[in-house]
């Protein structure tokens, strides 16, 4: 979409009188930040650590041959190559100077009118951060792709084993968390092993491979309404997953997990999903924030006493008008990220921006080919038709044509063959 004028062509505004925005993080937030200043005579500047947007939801799909890593994401570069008003930096934040109003990076600050702070979260292992190395979370690309390695060399070390106890070992995948991530995973890991690869191997039974979904709570998907959950947990046991509720992990290492009921899973391939904590965000503004680590911001997203700071996405602990959380998902990230950019233009027109107002567009989350659940309050749906609006409804929020285009090719040929092409090893996984 034009603006009629270039941003750098504007008879009556300079480059060095234009309003500075700086925003931490490409993600769904700091993205839709981004281009919605894409008329506004101001200077944007994005920094982040990675050069490429990543369309988390899908990660799962990497890490379980489903998808390659370049289907699920795009350089930041690319999607704002139109607009030019914005300059990308990918680099590291080290800090920010509220009074100097600058964000430090690596040997030099940026200087900022306004902040914008997308800088999501990581994982959380609740204060055993020892157990990350044993239990993967999924968070990168790098994360993906380890992960990927982690599952197919299980079953090729399984395939070159003598010895059937070390096999049955290798066999047992643990997902830690019965959140999206964990069921999207548990599910899809059983799909690889019982359709996927079933005929691939000559010494070994891939469909024989056990998968169990680890969950403290006393259902999966909370979020989700109760019979939603039941219906998904109902699915995910139909693919052959154990799932196991109202089970704290006690201990991650090499051998396996041990539950708080004193029981053992011995496992190769342990996977963590079970909690994120926010970014250093409310550390470098020096704000309160909650358990999670997220910025405790007002009704206008800003932390307390920084009026042209706006904390949004996974790093905010916003409340919705009656009192509750707004969800870590995709949809609310793009809703603050949009709120932002109008509030910082309201504010430069000596204009009142109202609060912000969560719209709950609905919860979606598959389990695997055909089964789904999805909440869009009154209307509940599950199995094929949860599906297709899952499928729909991602391929619809990624970024550019090409990526939807061959997405969806992807899963169209998955959906009749059962294949997943993208069954590559790059890095050697041993214990």
């Amino acid at each position: 979409m034009g603006c009629g004028m270039s941003a750098r062509t504007a008879p009556d505004i300079t480059a060095e009188t234009r309003r500075r925005v700086v925003i931490l993080g490409a993600g769904f937030g700091g993205l839709t930040a981004a281009m919605a200043f894409r008329c506004a005579e101001v200077e944007v500047t994005i920094i982040d650590r990675r050069n490429y947007h990543l369309f988390q939801p899908l990660l799962y799909q990497v890490a379980t041959a489903g998808l390659s890593p370049a289907q699920v994401a795009m350089p930041i570069r690319r999607i704002l190559s139109k607009q030019a008003n914005v300059t990308v930096l990918m680099a590291r934040v080290e800090g920010i100077d509220t009074a100097a109003q600058t964000v430090q990076i690596l040997n030099r600050n940026v200087s900022y009118d306004y902040l914008i702070i997308a800088t999501g979260a990581r994982h959380a292992y609740f204060g055993r951060d020892d157990w990350a190395e044993t239990a993967p979370g999924l968070k990168t690309i790098a994360d993906a792709t380890k992960m990927r390695a982690r599952i197919l060399s299980a079953f090729e070390r399984a395939e070159a084993s003598d010895d059937a106890m070390m096999r049955k070992r290798l066999l047992t995948f643990v997902v830690v968390g019965g959140g999206p991530t964990g069921v999207e995973l548990a599910g899809a890991i059983a799909e690889l092993a019982r359709k996927a690869i079933v005929r691939d191997f000559r010494r070994i039974d891939p469909s024989s491979a056990r998968i169990v979904l680890i969950e403290a709570g006393d259902r999966v998907l909370p979020s989700m309404p109760p019979d939603l959950s039941e219906t998904a947990k109902h699915q995910l046991e139909k693919l052959g997953v154990e799932v196991l509720l109202k089970t704290p992990v006690s201990r991650c290492d090499a051998m396996g997990v041990g539950l708080a009921d004193g029981r053992q899973v011995d496992a190769d391939c342990i996977l963590w999903a079970a909690g994120v904590m926010a970014s250093k965000a409310a550390e470098w503004l020096a704000v309160p924030a909650d358990r999670a680590g997220r910025v405790r911001v007002d009704e206008n997203l800003n932390p307390p006493g920084h009026p042209n700071i706006f904390v949004i996405g996974d790093t905010a602990a916003v409340l919705t008008s009656d009192g509750k959380m707004v969800p870590g998902v995709a949809p609310a990230a793009k809703q603050m990220g949009q709120y932002a950019a109008r509030a910082i233009l309201s504010r430069m027109a000596h204009r009142h921006s109202g609060p912000f107002r969560y719209r709950n567009l609905g919860n979606l989350a598959t389990i695997g080919r055909k089964a789904a659940v999805a909440d869009f309050g009154r209307l509940r749906l599950s199995g094929f038709s949860a599906w297709l609006v899952w499928n729909l409804a991602h391929l619809w929020f990624l970024v550019g044509f090409r990526n939807r285009a061959v997405v969806f090719m992807d899963w169209a040929f998955a959906y009749v063959r059962y294949d997943r092409s993208a069954r590559l090893i790059t890095e050697r996984h041993e214990r």
